[in-house]
């Protein structure tokens, strides 16, 4: 964890170096080409060639100059991006070299920076069981690596439960304007609490949902006898990991909820990105990207 600042600094640092690397042309573009801007704004006019739309004639300057002149149109590109970061204990978890949140944190600077090479603005809400902090969308690379401070500095307070619909009641009081979100959590949550929030800020923002998960909560090691703690109630059990049955049952168990979340935003119709502390995400994001462009 990052228990001092030039250790979280250090963090920050390395994860700048990491996704900007990971960002290029093709990267930029796709995402573009993905999160559409708010609709289209008047750019110019220009004389009237054959075969264009007389609707967009503007007659007012035709009839000044006595030559039909169009309307053009551009595409409002600014963008509001904000990213909903899961900061509740179980974010805290990590089995490796990175815990759910640092790989949140990284996950994060790179979306947010391919956003800000885009022109479009960032912002941040981090959540628990409430809302632990808010900076508002604004311009500028600076911001990305403010976001990304901020996600791991919470890593040190990271504790207690997950309130996702208290988060996303608190977004839609914020934000008015439409806005894409990314809420990023383990969605370690009863699933009917939030969505009818969830589906109410759906109507009002594009939402993209982005599971993060360690490959520890899917599989129960073979080490005896085990004192486990759930890192958002504290509550502590004593385990007998070398039963091939509590391994089975512990797997299963795992494996049920991860269908039960998978049928939940097919149900919802989110459109999800899963990532993982054991592998690179940045084909996932490409994915995504991807899979939102053959929408549209």
């Amino acid at each position: 964890m990052a228990t001092d600042v030039k250790e979280l600094m250090a963090k920050v640092g390395k994860i700048r170096i990491l996704t900007n690397r990971l960002i290029d042309d093709q990267l930029s573009g796709d995402y573009h080409s993905t999160f559409k801007g708010q609709g289209v704004e008047f750019d110019e006019v220009r004389p009237y060639i054959a075969g264009d739309d007389v609707r967009t004639i503007d007659w007012n300057v035709t009839a000044r100059t006595g030559v039909p002149y169009i309307k053009r149109f551009a595409e409002e590109r600014e963008l509001t991006v904000l990213f909903m970061v899961d900061v509740s204990g179980s974010q805290g978890y990590g089995s490796g070299h990175r815990s759910k949140m640092e790989l949140a944190a990284e996950v994060t600077a790179l979306l947010a920076l391919t956003a800000i090479r885009n022109q479009d603005k960032i912002g941040l809400v981090l959540f628990s069981d409430r809302i632990v902090k808010y900076i508002p969308p604004r311009k500028g690379r600076d911001s990305v690596m403010r976001l990304v401070r901020e996600v791991l500095a919470a890593e040190d307070e990271a504790k207690g439960g997950t309130d996702i619909a208290a988060a996303l009641k608190f977004l839609n009081g914020v934000q008015k304007r439409r806005a894409v979100v990314f809420l990023v959590s383990d969605f370690i949550a009863d699933h009917d609490s939030f969505e009818r929030m969830l589906r109410a800020t759906a109507r009002h923002h594009d939402v993209v949902c982005v599971p993060v998960s360690d490959p520890a909560e899917r599989v129960l090691p073979d080490v005896g006898l085990v004192e486990l703690e759930d890192l958002e109630t504290g509550e502590l059990v004593l385990v007998d990991t070398s039963s091939e049955r509590v391994r089975r049952e512990f797997a299963g168990r795992a494996a049920a909820d991860d269908e039960a979340l998978r049928r939940f935003f097919v149900k919802t119709g989110m459109d999800t990105m899963t990532v993982a502390t054991d592998r690179p995400y940045i084909d996932e994001v490409r994915t995504l990207f991807k899979r939102r462009a053959r929408k549209r």
